[in-house]
């Protein structure tokens, strides 16, 4: 007679309950990427991988998952169906505190932009591997880059070791890309520099006007002349490395004023060439720019998928009468 008799998991050498893991979860969004290439991914920023899925199982997938901590989305290339899962997972977002990065291409950034709502979700632009695991640490302290460029107050031994763990995270993604087809994968690919593209601005086709600055000081300052300044400050990388000059944000401000004073409008796209910098970069400048107070977002009223960026009142007074007052300490 056969012995039916129950053996007990411990009995056969195998734990009955898996441990505890506490670490974030973490669910990708990507129609290229495959569970076992993410995976130390994944670890090495301290996460556990919840799963791996597309963007067509996404929707579904979202509305199942009963928990995500962070949720990384992959979408270069727009789609049909890219609008609703991004507004989907925006509102999910703000829902539950989840943390969001977005990674966009140039076909998709302007939509991205216009869907993002909660203040944990980070927008990134082509970036590269080190840009990549820079949000991927972030989300995992829950304290999104946007809008803390030149926080003073974090603690000096915190920064050394966020330092320490996106190096570490960089390299680990690195030695993935050298044997996987993770190398072929543009969310992986070095992003190029703003300054790599053309940064002769001359803002979008007018719409219509925007609202008019002080009389006074539109009087005495041109759209021509703040550009002649920008093309100033352009030309420094002819003579000297143009990274000791990075100042995205007063490239943008100035961009925008030049823009204003010709009542047209700039999408987020031409503004972040204005800044050359990486495109990431120029986006988290942006987010700042907005939650200072300084730029507004406004909806174009020809396509609801794209925001134009303007100058905030009190800002264009300001920069009005900087330039005016600093007019006489200029040569151009």
């Amino acid at each position: 007679m056969e012995d039916f008799s129950y053996s007990s998991p411990a009995s056969l050498g195998a734990d009955p309950i898996a441990p505890h893991d506490e670490r974030a979860g973490l669910l990708v969004i990507a129609d290229w990427i495959d569970r076992q290439e993410l995976e130390p991914v994944a670890h090495a920023a301290g996460f556990r991988l919840l799963g791996t899925i597309g963007t067509d199982d996404a929707p579904a997938r979202l509305d199942q998952q009963s928990q995500c901590d962070t949720l990384l989305l992959f979408c270069p290339s727009a789609t049909p169906l890219l609008e609703r899962l991004l507004v989907q997972v925006e509102t999910q977002a703000i829902q539950t505190g989840m943390a969001v990065i977005l990674v966009a291409g140039w076909d998709t950034v302007e939509l991205a932009f216009a869907c993002l709502r909660s203040p944990h979700t980070q927008l990134l632009c082509d970036p590269d591997r080190t840009e990549l695991a820079a949000a991927l640490v972030a989300a995992g302290e829950h304290r999104p880059l946007s809008g803390q460029v030149h926080d003073r107050d974090r603690d000096s031994m915190r920064l050394q070791q966020l330092s320490e763990e996106v190096g570490r995270l960089a390299r680990t993604i690195d030695a993935l890309t050298q044997r996987t087809r993770l190398s072929a994968a543009p969310g992986f690919e070095p992003a190029p520099r703003m300054s790599d593209r053309p940064s002769d601005y001359f803002g979008m086709p007018a719409l219509s006007p925007l609202g008019a600055a002080p009389a006074s000081a539109m009087s005495d300052v041109t759209a021509n002349q703040v550009r002649d300044l920008l093309r100033a400050r352009r030309i420094r990388a002819d003579f000297l490395p143009g990274d000791l000059f990075a100042d995205p944000a007063w490239d943008m401000l100035l961009d925008l004023l030049a823009a204003r004073l010709e009542q047209e409008r700039v999408s987020v796209s031409s503004l972040c060439i204005a800044a050359a910098v990486p495109p990431t970069t120029a986006l988290r400048w942006i987010r700042t720019l907005c939650d200072k107070g300084l730029v507004e977002r406004e909806a174009d009223p020809q396509d609801g998928r794209r925001i134009f960026i303007s100058l905030a009142q009190d800002a264009t007074d300001a920069l009005l009468r900087w330039f005016v007052a600093s007019r006489r300490f200029l040569t151009i």
